[in-house]
């Protein structure tokens, strides 16, 4: 099934879900069928993901799934077995890649076995972290496998005490080291890292800063020393491969401009980066040449199905 031929081949794109990010979800998802209506030679149809999804792509039988699904069902290796399941070919990463690089704590041995530099973290009970320092601040609480900045709490040493978190975040949480500086990512399409992207905000850069207009000003190429340039596209291609990731994946740095090379931390590796016109990867790829069109058409072509 899929990348069956066809006077005009099938695309399915793959959008909404049931996760916090569903409406980040819905942006990527219409952008991308926009871009690949632009690019011309795909019959696009937007599939927004419900209980029906495998009746519905079933019957559609698509050449490949361009999956925009953002955070849990999405890129956490769910979806991505359906898909398998129903040997239809989709994009980006496979099943274990995407269950990796969302268990952020899993994700890390596997860097730290890569020898890429990471912050200390330890996964804790919601209510042992509201109840006192689990570890000196300043640090930061967020969820083990939600992305996009969702749920995530900065405790500064000024704090009174231990941060009261919101009902919606799990019973278990992930705590980190704070790790101060210039907030970096780079996208890796393929075997290729396209470029460094700085990321500038006002203050904590949460899903606000990341989707708000306004919210954040995006540099690209990044202004910095080329040694931290060429760390940052080794990291991120090693990260990629590290996780066994396909297709796109985005890895996201912290750098200390004062311990210079030292100072360079990997933050995560994000397997369903946003995907609208004006999203990091997208810009990243613009920079190289690469127009949004051409970036979503060169994704369609590049699905795989494992099985």
């Amino acid at each position: 099934m899929g990348k069956s031929s066809g006077q005009t081949p099938t695309v399915a794109v793959l959008m909404g879900g049931p996760s916090a990010e569903r409406e980040v979800s819905l942006s990527s998802g219409r952008a991308c069928a926009a871009a690949l209506r632009e690019h011309g030679g795909y019959n696009v149809i937007e599939v927004e993901a419900d209980r029906d999804l495998p009746a519905v792509l079933a019957d559609l039988n698509p050449y490949a799934v361009l999956n925009c699904l953002h955070g849990r069902w999405g890129e956490d290796g769910c979806v991505q077995g359906l898909l398998e399941w129903l040997k239809l070919p989709y994009t980006h990463s496979g099943v274990l890649a995407s269950a990796l690089a969302m268990d952020k704590q899993r994700s890390k041995d596997v860097f730290r076995h890569a020898g890429l530099p990471v912050l200390e973290s330890v996964i804790a009970p919601k209510a042992d972290v509201m109840a006192a320092h689990v570890m000196a601040p300043p640090y930061v609480v967020k969820p083990n496998n939600e992305g996009s900045s969702v749920g995530v709490y900065l405790v500064a040493e000024e704090n009174n005490g231990p941060p009261q978190l919101s009902e919606d975040m799990p019973a278990e949480v992930m705590v980190e080291t704070f790790a101060p500086g210039r907030e970096l990512t780079t996208t890796v399409m393929g075997d290729r890292a396209l470029a460094v992207t700085d990321i500038i905000t006002t203050g904590w850069y949460d899903y606000d800063a990341k989707y708000k207009p306004g919210g954040s000003r995006h540099v690209v190429p990044a202004d910095l020393p080329q040694e931290i340039t060429d760390l940052c596209f080794d990291y991120a291609r090693r990260a990629h491969a590290a996780l066994g990731c396909k297709g796109i994946s985005r890895t996201d740095f912290r750098w200390d401009e004062a311990r210079g090379a030292e100072g360079l931390i990997l933050l995560e590796t994000n397997t369903q980066p946003g995907m609208t016109a004006t999203s990091l990867s997208p810009e990243q790829a613009a920079a190289c040449g690469i127009s949004f069109p051409e970036l979503c058409a060169w994704m369609v072509e590049d699905a795989t199905c494992d099985r």
